[in-house]
């Protein structure tokens, strides 16, 4: 198996977006100016994946953690303190694959919805996107499908996963049953929780597995992550996930908001 060579360059390279309320799209880098920051970076790693991060659309009190999420994989730190971010930081994140290393480079930009507005020229040519919602807020998932339709308007038949952050909350408000997105579009669904690390590094494996066109493709070393800052509830989280299974065996609702009023 070999990831395929993108953009005419040496090396393989595909381009992540992950939106969702309070945190994140994810851009590639591709403009000429970047070229040479890029092939720098790129030199020692077989496999890449370039991604830049910019703000998604803030609603003020429900940050979904995407930030979080991607520096928890990245360097271990949790910001228990939702701030905007402002200016740009490059971090490399890497997985060991039984295929060779593949590396996202995370650009973290200053939030593009409250300082001139998000463009379409952040998702075109994404290869594969995230979108993710708090479960303890109605609202995110509730503008799940705004995140999807624009994410298909401009990057059409891409692979994308569908995350429900914050499972460690007991007191969630979009039940597991309630998740039926991802049934209407295709979607792979997984339920992660950035302070207890459970299930982080599933939707990157997901999407590698679809980049490379080989399901067999796996980690082959445990992703370096800070230890857990809570211990996630497993009794209630396999509870969770009996929902979701019974839940695909039923009738898709006609409409997702009569499931979370």
């Amino acid at each position: 198996m070999a990831l395929p060579n993108q953009q005419g360059v040496d090396y393989p390279s595909f381009k992540l977006v992950i939106v969702g309320d309070g945190g994140t799209a994810l851009k590639a880098v591709s403009s000429s100016a970047d070229s040479t920051l890029a092939t720098r970076m790129y030199s020692t790693v077989p496999y890449c994946v370039d991604i830049c991060l910019v703000k998604g659309v803030h609603i003020e009190g429900y940050p979904c953690g995407k930030t979080t999420f991607v520096k928890r994989h990245l360097t271990g730190e949790f910001e228990k303190k939702y701030e905007p971010t402002i200016g740009v930081e490059v971090h490399p994140l890497d997985f060991s694959t039984n295929c060779g290393k593949i590396r996202f480079y995370c650009w973290d930009t200053a939030g593009q919805e409250k300082f001139g507005g998000l463009r379409d020229g952040y998702y075109i040519h994404g290869q594969c996107a995230i979108i993710m919602f708090d479960v303890t807020s109605r609202l995110t998932y509730k503008n799940v499908p705004t995140w999807h339709r624009d994410l298909c308007r401009v990057c059409e038949n891409i692979p994308i996963v569908l995350c429900g952050n914050k499972v460690d909350v007991k007191n969630r408000q979009v039940k597991a049953k309630q998740v039926t997105f991802h049934r209407k579009k295709n979607l792979q669904y997984y339920e992660i929780s950035a302070k207890s690390n459970y299930n982080f590094e599933k939707p990157f494996l997901y999407l590698a597995r679809k980049l490379a066109g080989d399901q067999n493709l796996h980690f082959v070393e445990a992703v370096a992550l800070k230890p857990p800052e809570v211990q996630i509830d497993m009794a209630l989280q396999q509870q969770h996930e009996a929902e979701l299974a019974a839940a695909a065996a039923q009738p898709l609702p006609d409409d997702d908001d009569d499931l979370i009023e």
